[in-house]
């Protein structure tokens, strides 16, 4: 039988020694949750396995006793004979208020954040998972195979009309951010912001007036399409333009159809999601975590990548991205930690934009914040014409009804 001594903290320890050189090969791809795709990358050997992608795998080489354990404790059979050695406590109180006073220390100077599809709901723009509103179910017009298949590479070869009659849909032009994307900008203004991931195609985050830099599309972008063949690029106004004319858009200077960089399943993420995660983890001193599900690797495992000494924020309509109370026995300490446990994790559950102003008012911009919505709101409209169903920031806390911080 195969033993594995249990450790302290191993997973953190494999993560700061592993997560910089085995990420650059094996986050460039999306997950095992998604349709396979195909790699053009040699094999290489003797690299750890994906240790966020294949959490099975990883309880097989567990020791059995320590399973064991664990079911014993569980029912009340078992207690451990040593006290664990307790984790140092970060923050000041592990709550809202408690990541209110880190934001405001002088330790808190680099913050990252990460966002999925739930800090644009508000904007009108569906989510993917949801039921009943969700996106991949409400794709039943376009006869596929499986829902997935519309971002998939292979199947938007073989057939792209479904994809572009879905893209004129969701094409950027149509939508004002939300409260939430204002806060990322917010934190920005106020020299916070070290990076902004996300995980949404929207593009809003620029109409937000995020600057480019600070931005990183990981499952990439509408603002910029290639020609899947000979790779000329082309303008989020060209294309628009032909995909609004329910035509598929063909290159000028070959037969290959032109397709939005937005990541399809079986494609590497942007080389700038790989660049950017070299430097920017090792210095995050705050993370927060806006409206993901945390359930779509590799971008559900960034938030491994922080020190262990930083604290994060979940901003959700429900708590997300949990650890295993399993893999938490036998010394994995991988996702966030929700619990009385917590020594640095924090949820604050609600509308993502409830949540934003929620925090926006107890860092004391609470203020700034609301002129910034209403300001930009009103240039867009008179600029740009765009009149989303986007519900002023008093609107949006009104119909959250109680205060996200009830619900903690």
């Amino acid at each position: 039988m195969r033993v594995i001594y249990l450790s302290k903290r191993p997973w953190q320890i494999w993560t700061k020694l592993k997560i910089q050189s085995r990420n650059l090969r094996y986050l460039s791809k999306m997950s095992d949750n998604s349709p396979p795709g195909q790699s053009d990358e040699p094999a290489v050997d003797n690299i750890p396995p994906n240790a966020f992608e294949s959490f099975g795998s990883r309880l097989r080489d567990l020791d059995v006793d320590s399973i064991r354990r664990y079911l014993a404790s569980k029912l009340g059979f078992y207690e451990p004979s040593e006290p664990s050695t307790p984790t140092e406590q970060v923050l000041e109180e592990v709550s809202v208020d408690g990541i209110v006073k880190w934001i405001k220390s002088e330790k808190c100077k680099n913050i990252i954040t990460l966002s999925g599809a739930g800090i644009s709901t508000s904007a009108g723009i569906p989510d993917f998972r949801s039921p009943e509103t969700g996106l991949y179910h409400n794709l039943q017009k376009y006869n596929l195979p499986e829902p997935q298949a519309i971002f998939d590479i292979s199947f938007f070869r073989d057939n792209p009309k479904p994809f572009f009659t879905l893209a004129k849909e969701l094409y950027p032009g149509s939508f004002k951010p939300t409260i939430s994307h204002y806060f990322i900008r917010l934190l920005h203004e106020k020299g916070l912001l070290l990076r902004h991931y996300t995980q949404n195609i929207d593009t809003l985050e620029r109409v937000a007036g995020l600057p480019e830099e600070k931005i990183v599309e990981a499952h990439g972008t509408f603002y910029t399409s290639h020609c899947l063949n000979c790779r000329k690029e082309y303008s989020l106004e060209y294309v628009k333009e032909i995909i609004f004319a329910d035509q598929i858009p063909i290159c000028t200077e070959c037969p290959g159809i032109i397709k939005p960089d937005i990541v399809f399943f079986g494609e590497s993420l942007p080389d700038r999601f790989q660049n950017c995660l070299r430097e920017d983890f090792q210095h995050c001193d705050m993370l927060i975590i806006m409206g993901s599900s945390l359930e779509v690797q590799p971008f559900a495992s960034l938030i491994d990548m922080v020190p262990e000494w930083c604290p994060r924020l979940l901003i959700n309509r429900e708590k997300a991205g949990e650890r295993s109370p399993l893999l938490r026995l036998c010394g994995l300490a991988g996702g966030l930690q929700l619990d009385e446990d917590s020594v640095r994790d924090v949820a604050l559950l609600g509308d993502c934009d409830q949540g934003c102003r929620d925090l926006a008012q107890r860092l004391g911009w609470g203020e700034e914040l609301h002129a910034l919505v209403n300001v930009e709101h009103e240039r867009l409209e008179r600029e740009v014409g765009i009149s989303a169903p986007q519900m002023s920031i008093h609107e949006t806390a009104d119909a959250a009804g109680t205060s996200a911080e009830n619900k903690l």
